[in-house]
């Protein structure tokens, strides 16, 4: 789902896709993610391997796969980080007269990359793998990150994401699927 919504949506032509886990080894990792990593290596997509933490935000794929808990884990602490970063940069540059000149040259060029990270300005995030456009949006919202998040579920359902992920992934799975395959989980549950 991810790799299609990035070519679908976001525009990427051959999106690279990354598995998060605690080491690149396609060995590293829980039974669940080397599972994944089996796979994602066979399905056909432009996969990466295995990313660590540091990668996500590098550049070294375009969707990491990871669990619902453990993505909502990394995104909040990015944020945590984002925060602390600019506002150890704001106070840092009101502490002197130089900080407070280099900080009103800064602020112009630095506001872009803050919108950037800020939860309020996206939103949410869509879930995908749901019958409809569905937007996730954080816990301490406020008037204007609901605003957006309502606003990231219109431009979903102008852009019809969630059939339009469907259908590719129809088309794929018809495509590729040997005879008898229709149906059958990717994961077969162990219990």
């Amino acid at each position: 789902m991810g790799d299609v919504y990035a070519r679908l949506i976001m525009k990427v032509p051959e999106p690279r896709v990354g598995l998060l886990s605690i080491g690149e080894e396609a060995e590293k990792g829980s039974e669940l993610v080397q599972e994944a990593h089996r796979l994602l290596s066979a399905s056909g997509l432009r996969f990466a391997g295995n990313v660590e933490g540091r990668d996500i935000f590098g550049g070294s794929c375009d969707v990491v796969v990871t669990d619902g808990f453990t993505g909502n884990v990394v995104l909040k602490t990015a944020e945590g980080v984002a925060e602390l970063l600019f506002s150890s940069i704001s106070s840092a540059a009101r502490a002197s007269l130089t900080g407070k000149l280099g900080g009103a040259l800064l602020k112009p060029r630095l506001r872009p990359l803050r919108d950037r990270v800020d939860y309020r300005k996206a939103g949410g995030a869509l879930l995908l793998g749901v019958a409809g456009e569905v937007v996730i949006a954080h816990g301490r919202s406020d008037a204007e990150a609901m605003a957006n998040a309502v606003r990231a579920a219109a431009v979903a359902a102008r852009q019809k994401v969630s059939a339009r992920i469907a259908g590719a992934l129809a088309a794929r799975s018809s495509e590729s699927a040997p005879a008898g395959a229709a149906g059958e989980p990717l994961v077969k549950d162990r219990s």
